[in-house]
């Protein structure tokens, strides 16, 4: 009776095995092949990455003594606040050429957190003038920050487009 048992026993480890040795090089050849590539080879990658806090839609008012009275005793607060921030305009130029164009809205329940642009353009490698422009005070017109510059892409290479609010913009390789 124990040889009847062993047997289908041994059978399911043996094809469990050989299930596993299949799975695993389907893995291994899949990791190396086929191959693929990213950008073609005479294009670059330009990507647009800014994550930003933008002005706030109102300022902060006094409260009167009577409308502080009328709040709950653990919201009593001297000052009110908006917490709504203004939509992120950007425009995106390479050699005059508008390559974006967006408005983005903050995040957040109640739209107080930053603004995010993420976007990616496949452009020809070489030599070219990049321009950046955001606003983000909420006026109709002008922009808020404008940063040009003369870059040399590489073939395949990524390029970054970032922004700090106190540093501002920043072009690198990435």
């Amino acid at each position: 009776m124990k040889m009847l048992r062993l047997v289908p026993e041994a059978i399911r480890i043996a094809w469990q095995s050989v299930a596993y040795i299949a799975f695993v090089a389907t893995i291994a050849y899949l990791s190396a092949a086929p191959s693929y590539q990213h950008v073609e080879p005479e294009k670059a990658v330009v990507r647009l990455v800014i994550s930003h806090a933008t002005a706030k839609v109102g300022e902060c008012r006094q409260l009167s003594p009577e409308e502080i009275a009328e709040l709950a005793p653990n919201m009593r607060r001297p000052t009110e606040c908006p917490r709504e921030r203004h939509n992120l305009f950007v425009e995106l130029l390479l050699d005059d050429d508008v390559l974006y164009q967006g408005m983005e809205q903050p995040t957040g329940l109640w739209k107080d957190g930053p603004s995010n642009a993420y976007q990616k353009f496949v452009v020809p490698a070489g030599h070219h003038q990049l321009t950046v422009r955001m606003r983000d005070s909420g006026r109709e017109s002008g922009f808020d920050y404008v940063h040009s510059e003369e870059i040399e892409l590489q073939p395949q290479q990524n390029f970054v487009i970032g922004f700090r609010s106190t540093k501002g913009f920043s072009f690198g390789a990435g």
